[in-house]
Parts: C-alpha cells; structure tokens; sequence
C-alpha cells in the first residue's frame, strides 16, 4: 500500500515514517502543502496523512482542493490543534479521521489500518481469501492457521491485492503502488517477486494461483469462490 505523509516537522514525520515502513507500507514524505499537493495529483496513492498546519498551502487547503480534484481514498488528518471547531473544519474538508499531537504511533497505525480496511471485510481487521488469512496489525500471514513465511515485498503484493480484489493491475502499476520512485526496479522485478509469492503459497497448500495472470492487462486477485 502506498502512503503520503504531508509533514513539515521532520522531527514528527521521521518517526511516522520508519514505523509505517516497518509494517511494509510504501511512504512517500512532502515537507509543505504544496509538494503534497503536487505529489498526490501525480501519483496515486492508498491513503494520505496529512498535516493541519504547514507551510505555503495549509492542510485544510490541501484537503479541500483533492476533494474537489475527485480525490476518494482516506485522508487522516494530523494536528495539535485539539479543539472541537479545529476538528469540525478538518471533517469538513474532507478528512476522514483525525488525530492530535502528541499521539502513540501504534494509536496512528491502528487508525491507518482502520481507514484502509474500509469497504474490505468490513468489521473485521483481518484480510483473507478462502482459508487464507493476513493479519495487517502483526504483518502475518497463515493458511488453515499455519505461518506463511514470505518476504515484506512477498507480503507488500499479498496484501495490496486483498485489499483490491476487484481490481486489475498492470506491472507499471504494481511498481508505482508497491516501490518508491528512487527504487531502481524494473517490470522482471514484480514478476520475479510474484513468482516467490505463488510459489510459497503453494507450498502452504494453496493448490490454485491466488493472484492470476490476466494477459495482456497484469494481474488480478482470483476469485475464492
């Protein structure tokens, strides 16, 4: 999955950063509004931490502008203005949850967690398909609960595909969802890298390809019916 953190505070958004990265999340890093704003118009992005507070274009600003330009996917809305009229002018600007500073980074995972999971079994925090289950709060994957042992990539395509089981993607897309723009990849990549995956998903006894090949167009989550 891939994130935007709009932070102007390198101090706040470094710490965020590198506990977003560890549960294998792609994050990408503006220091002021308008990089934000300029970065979420190019490149499409799962969901966007956003900032209230910063510099050349405010958060309320940026929020209200992407809404505008048909931005859909969740917006958590980042400040230590902790006031109930602060609250309201994020929400209605499009926010979909909000957090005050100082907060627990496990507080702001759990949130993210929250807000991806939206629309994919709903009330429930856990991705699955068939007898396979991932769990995004552990980053762990089991079958007829036993572990899959994958790598963070391996696990990364796992589960961007469960959380868009209707979707096609082509492997240019993968590499903008699943890899930042200073990786140096390259489409032999994503295929080496699906390869692990079906072949360890086979080993745990998924007897059919989860992920198909869709030709001509990329790759889909197969059906678990």
């Amino acid at each position: 999955m891939r994130l935007l953190l709009i932070e102007d505070d390198n101090r706040i958004a470094k710490p965020i950063r590198a506990e977003l990265q560890y549960q294998n999340y792609v994050v990408e890093h503006a220091k002021d509004g308008e990089q934000g704003l300029e970065l979420a118009q190019r490149t499409e992005y799962d969901l966007v931490l956003l900032d209230l507070l910063l510099p050349r274009i405010d958060g309320i600003s940026v929020c209200n502008k992407l809404r505008m330009d048909g931005f859909e996917k969740p917006i958590l809305m980042m400040t230590a203005l902790s006031g109930t009229h602060d609250k309201v002018l994020g929400l209605d600007a499009g926010a979909d949850d909000y957090i005050v500073k100082p907060f627990e980074l496990e507080e702001l995972s759990a949130r993210v967690r929250a807000l991806l999971r939206r629309g994919v079994n709903k009330g429930s925090p856990l991705l699955t398909w068939g007898e396979l289950t991932v769990d995004p709060a552990r980053c762990i994957a089991s079958y007829r609960g036993n572990p899959v042992s994958l790598t963070p990539t391996e696990y990364r395509i796992l589960t961007f595909f469960l959380r868009h089981p209707n979707e096609t993607f082509s492997k240019e897309a993968i590499l903008q969802r699943l890899w930042l723009p200073e990786e140096t990849v390259g489409d032999d990549l994503v295929k080496s890298h699906m390869k692990g995956l079906r072949r360890k998903l086979k080993e745990a006894g998924i007897t059919q390809d989860l992920i198909e090949t869709v030709y001509g167009f990329g790759y889909r989550l197969k059906s678990d019916q």
